[in-house]
């Protein structure tokens, strides 16, 4: 599609680039994504605390971490739409 990466000869190198660049960030990202699932665990065993898993588990923080992204998302979308700089 006539896409390039500055300083990236084009074709089969460019490829390697995207595909290595992708693996990084996807591990990276799946390391993060388990460390805060199991984030609630380990606070248990931790403290001894059995009301906190129940409260906030580390899906529904990922829930609230994605819905609070997403708001201010379209917060801003609203906000470049109507020509403000910030609230």
């Amino acid at each position: 599609m006539g896409g390039f990466v500055p300083g990236i000869r084009p074709g089969s190198s460019t490829a390697n680039f995207m595909y290595y660049i992708l693996n990084r960030v996807l591990l990276i990202g799946a390391l993060f994504l388990g460390m805060i699932a199991i984030t609630p665990s380990i606070i248990e065993g931790i403290t001894g605390v059995m009301v906190f898993s129940f409260l906030i588990g580390g899906t529904a923080l990922l829930i609230v971490v994605s819905v609070v992204l997403e708001t201010v998302r379209q917060i801003n979308a609203q906000l470049q739409m109507r020509e403000y700089e910030t609230f």
